[in-house]
């Protein structure tokens, strides 16, 4: 009797532990799926941020480019930027530059969004195909052929504007001597390319609205505008968040556009962050400085992320 309850007990325990392992492995496999990702994630990026960070705790120039033998000067890379007086009016124009940039991304590729959903499909795909062309040009495409367009002698704008007749003579005006004006047809030439990325994860975002929502909140006597702002818009808001989220970070980083158009000028008027770093680095030949500078417009650009991460990580919980 002994021995067959022994050997019974044996047998439930069996099952369990079998049981246990199968939910321990199924609690890891997640964590061995990701972990490809993981890998490649700190050897592509995680690897260069530590040189990144090092590098600005250096002082690093041409002599020890070549020649080797950095020294370490621990955070007095970020006291010279600091105390820099361009670096604040830097700091600020990146921002404000940034801002606007962004805001009509959001503001017109949602209105594009809307007008693709009510366009019929020869005319939808007129649109759609001429947005795909916007976006698949490469940055230094597009910021070459803007300066053709708004070029003081040869450009088409001023030709088109003074053939009008309206806005008078705009022959031989240069777009180009002011930073407010050079940094519109930046603006104009981004907005232009990103558009396109907007508007369509906005349209597919309307799409997935059941038509009856819609229809129902019409019969009800509801006008577009109330529709939009009741049933629309909160349909599509995570999809803005997410949008305005990545707007930020490219909006910020940008480089090859405003450096293409006048190397920050006229007269260092158009200078951003990215530009900043860049002259630092190669032009002056301080990498130690240009390393801070990156650092701190990763410290900044994390500041103004960190409400979007809450907020999208808020909606996911509550969800």
């Amino acid at each position: 009797m002994a021995i067959d309850r022994r050997n019974a007990s044996l047998h439930s325990v069996a099952p369990r532990r079998h049981r246990s392992i199968k939910r321990a492995a199924g609690k890891l496999l997640p964590y061995l799926a990701i972990m490809p990702a993981v890998v490649t994630f700190v050897v592509l990026l995680g690897i260069p941020v530590v040189l990144v960070i090092e590098t600005s705790l250096q002082h690093f120039g041409l002599r020890e480019l070549i020649n080797g033998g950095q020294t370490w000067v621990g955070l007095a890379n970020f006291q010279t930027i600091i105390g820099d007086p361009e670096f604040i009016t830097v700091v600020i124009r990146t921002f404000v530059f940034m801002a606007a940039n962004v805001a009509t991304t959001i503001v017109l590729g949602t209105l594009v969004a809307i007008l693709l959903e009510r366009l019929n499909s020869k005319v939808r795909l007129l649109l759609s195909v001429a947005m795909v062309l916007a976006w698949a040009t490469p940055a230094l495409t597009g910021s070459v052929i803007f300066q053709w367009l708004f070029d003081s002698k040869l450009g088409i704008v001023n030709w088109a504007l003074s053939s009008m007749g309206v806005f008078g003579d705009w022959l031989n005006h240069s777009w180009f001597d002011t930073g407010l004006s050079t940094f519109a047809i930046i603006t104009l030439l981004i907005v232009w390319q990103s558009i396109p990325f907007v508007a369509f994860s906005l349209y597919a975002g309307i799409l997935a609205i059941p038509k009856e929502q819609i229809e129902a909140a019409r019969v009800d006597g509801a006008s577009e505008r109330q529709v939009f702002r009741h049933i629309t818009l909160p349909a599509i808001r995570p999809l803005l968040m997410i949008l305005t989220f990545l707007s930020i970070i490219w909006d910020f980083k940008v480089f090859t556009q405003i450096y293409t158009m006048l190397q920050g000028g006229p007269d260092g008027q158009t200078v951003t962050l990215s530009i900043y770093a860049y002259i630092k680095g190669l032009s002056e030949s301080r990498y130690g400085i240009a390393a801070a500078v990156s650092v701190v417009m990763v410290m900044l650009l994390m500041v103004v992320l960190i409400p979007y991460i809450r907020s999208m990580t808020k909606g996911q919980v509550e969800q």
